[in-house]
């Protein structure tokens, strides 16, 4: 703290005080109005619990005050709730009940379409038909100088619908082909028909090749099979098909059956030794 200097006669002769005021003069029993602001500066000190009050400041130089009754007073909407926002928030709101409904629809209409299938099938009990050769009478079979055959095949087919409420409709559009050795012999077309259900149908199949031409390693094995009397042949059916459950149609699918036959000779009165026929459905 740094202590107050006084000059070197202070104590030989101090100052005299000397009074201004006058001799009639009274003492105000009570505070002037200008020394209240300081007397309340004190209670506001941290030794008073009692906060002073707020002093207002006056209006900057140049500002205005206008006073407005409260009844002419209008409010300005904020711009979330303007006439404008609502009709535009009322239109997505239908937009998006129009699309939850719509998706809704949808949603309960493929349940429903699934149910229905689901319960048809299991009444239906739908069953892939069964197919097998019966016979394979064999032409045209004779190997030339440069080893070409133009062969016939003459093949009976079986073919059974073991479904009791379905019908089968072949189409024409279908093709049949005889393999030996990845080796196409013969070609040809089954007859269009409609089977019932339940049915068992038999119908011949005409098959025909022209200069099918055999390589050295192709007929020598054929050679050495028809000593053995057990030539391996190859059957590949496609044929499109229609599904009839009472008045209702399928739309077309594509029926596949391979069948392994088995043969003791290449010739008409060849014998079936073996035949098994794979089926599958290409939709």
């Amino acid at each position: 703290m740094v202590d107050r200097v006084y000059p070197a006669d202070y104590h030989h002769n101090p100052p005299e005080t000397t009074s201004t005021l006058p001799e009639n003069y009274n003492m105000p029993s009570a505070p002037p109005e200008s020394l209240k602001p300081s007397l309340e500066s004190q209670n506001s000190l941290p030794g008073n619990q009692n906060p002073a009050p707020e002093k207002k400041q006056d209006p900057l130089p140049g500002t205005y005050i206008v006073q407005v009754p409260k009844d002419q007073i209008y409010r300005v909407p904020p711009p979330e709730n303007g006439p404008h926002y609502q009709r535009s928030r009322k239109r997505r709101s239908h937009c998006c009940r129009f699309l939850c409904y719509f998706l809704g629809s949808i949603f309960a209409l493929v349940v429903l379409l699934a149910a229905i299938a689901g319960i048809s099938y299991l009444v239906i009990s739908p069953k892939s038909p069964k197919y097998s050769i019966e016979k394979v009478a064999i032409k045209g079979f004779t190997l030339g100088r440069d080893l070409t055959i133009s062969p016939e095949f003459d093949v009976t087919v079986r073919a059974e619908n073991p479904n009791k409420k379905i019908g089968i409709y072949y189409g024409d559009k279908n093709n049949v082909d005889v393999f030996y050795s990845d080796v196409r012999l013969c070609n040809g077309k089954l007859p269009a028909f409609y089977q019932g259900h339940r049915n068992v149908t038999v119908f011949p199949a005409l098959l025909v090749g022209s200069d099918v031409r055999l390589s050295t390693a192709v007929n020598g094995t054929l050679t050495a099979q028809l000593r053995e009397g057990r030539v391996p042949l190859r059957l590949n059916i496609d044929v499109p098909v229609r599904v009839k459950v009472g008045a209702v149609k399928s739309w077309t699918v594509t029926v596949r059956a391979r069948c392994d036959v088995t043969v003791d000779k290449l010739a008409v009165d060849a014998t079936v030794l073996d035949n098994r026929c794979g089926v599958s459905v290409k939709i």
